[in-house]
C-alpha cells in the first residue's frame, strides 16, 4: 500500500512515537478528516496524540496505545484507497475491531462475496454495509453460514439492522426469492387503544422499524415494487400461522414478545432453500406478567442443535450514540 512506519529510539516513560508514511497526500487529507476531526477522534478515544508533519503522522503515547492508533491510520487509509470514504461509523469500527490482511469471503448461492479492510462487507443497492464489531462479524457469518441464526442483546446493537442487511444481499444475488419480515405486534408498555384505518395501517406503527432498515437499503421505488410483488412482506407474526416460507430470507424482530407458542409456530415455518434470523432483548418483555417469553424457551432448547446458530451482544457492541451504551451499562449494574 505504499505505508512505511518507523520507530525512533525509546524515551522516557514509555511515552514514544510512531511515525506512519502515507505517500497519497489526497488520501491523507480524506484520513485526517475535515479540520482533523477523524484524527480527534481517534485522539479521543485511544489516549494518544497524533501530529501531522507533512505526509506522515506522529503517534504519541504509550507503546500499545501507539502501536494500535498506527494500524488504525493504516487501516483507514487502505479503506481510502479502494475508493471508499471514511466516516465517524469506519473509525468507531476500525477502533473496535483489529485489521484483517486477507478478506473474508463467504459464498452462498450465486457467490456472495463481502470484503473491505475490516475483513467484512455486504453490498445492497443503496450502501455498503459493515460489522463494526467482532461480535457483529462473527453474527453475519453465521446468518450465511446456518439456516437459522439467534442475534440476542440490547438495543442499538445492530441485530436486526445487520439480518435485514444479509437479507437484502442474498436477495440481491439471487440466493432467496423473497424478504418476510415479522414482529409481535405487541404494545411497549402503554395502551393504544384501538387504531384507526385499514389492516396494514394498524399494523404499520409496529412494523416501522424493519421499514427503516429497509428504505436504508434499497431505492423507495424498487422497495415499492418489491412489496407490491410480495417479495418483501412485512407482517405481524399471527399471519405467520398456516404458512410454508419456503425460499426466503425470514426474520422475526423484537423475539422476545413472542410466546412460547408464537415461537414453535413461527420456527416450523422454515421451507426448503430458506433462511430464518430471530433478534430479541431479553430485558425488554413486554408480554403481560406470568408469560413466559418465546425467546427464553427457545434459547434453552435449540441450544447445541445443528443448523441453528446463537450471537450475543452486550453494551460494548452498541453502535448507535456512545451514550446509549453508557445508559444500557447503568441499567445492567442497577439489575445486579
Amino acid at each position: 500500500m505504499g505505508i512505511s512506519a518507523l520507530t525512533p529510539p525509546p524515551q522516557s516513560n514509555d511515552m514514544v512515537e510512531t511515525i506512519v508514511e502515507f505517500p497519497d497526500n489526497r488520501l491523507l487529507i480524506g484520513l485526517c478528516g475535515e479540520y482533523d476531526r477523524n484524527l480527534s477522534q481517534i485522539e479521543h478515544q485511544m489516549g494518544v496524540n497524533i501530529l501531522r508533519r507533512g505526509n506522515r503522522l506522529s503517534v504519541i503515547g504509550e507503546k500499545i496505545a501507539r502501536e494500535q492508533g498506527a494500524a488504525v491510520l493504516r487501516s483507514l487509509y487502505a479503506r481510502l484507497e479502494t475508493g471508499r470514504e471514511v466516516a465517524a461509523g469506519d473509525i468507531d469500527a476500525a477502533l473496535r475491531m483489529p485489521t484483517s490482511g486477507d478478506p473474508l469471503r463467504i459464498a452462498e448461492g450465486e457467490q456472495i462475496e463481502m470484503f473491505s479492510s475490516a475483513g467484512m462487507e455486504l453490498r445492497t443497492r443503496k450502501k455498503a454495509i459493515e460489522p463494526r464489531t467482532e461480535a457483529q462479524k462473527a453474527y453475519v457469518a453465521n446468518l450465511f453460514q446456518n439456516e437459522m441464526g439467534f442475534g440476542i442483546g440490547p438495543a442499538g446493537t445492530g441485530k436486526t439492522y445487520l439480518a435485514v442487511a444479509v437479507g437484502v444481499t442474498m436477495l440481491i444475488s439471487g440466493a432467496v426469492e423473497k424478504i418476510i419480515l415479522s414482529r409481535p405486534a405487541v404494545e411497549a408498555g402503554e395502551r393504544l387503544g384501538f387504531l384507526p384505518g385499514d389492516l396494514k395501517e394498524k399494523v404499520d406503527p409496529y412494523m416501522q422499524p424493519l421499514y427503516d432498515a429497509l428504505n436504508d437499503f434499497l431505492p423507495a421505488k424498487q422497495l415499492q415494487k418489491l412489496m407490491e410483488d410480495k417479495r418483501v412482506e412485512i407482517a405481524p407474526l399471527a399471519f405467520m400461522r398456516g404458512r410454508t416460507l419456503s425460499n426466503a430470507f425470514v426474520i422475526l424482530d423484537e423475539a422476545q414478545n413472542a410466546t412460547s407458542m408464537q415461537m414453535k409456530m413461527f420456527l416450523t415455518r422454515l421451507g426448503q432453500g430458506s433462511r430464518m434470523v430471530i433478534t430479541g432483548d431479553r430485558t425488554q418483555i413486554d408480554l403481560p406478567r406470568g408469560t413466559t417469553s418465546g425467546l427464553h424457551d427457545a434459547e434453552r432448547i435449540l441450544q447445541g442443535v445443528k443448523g441453528v446458530s446463537f450471537n450475543y451482544f452486550t453494551s460494548k457492541d452498541v453502535v448507535r450514540h456512545p451514550l446509549v451504551a453508557r445508559i444500557i451499562e447503568a441499567y445492567e449494574a442497577n439489575d445486579m
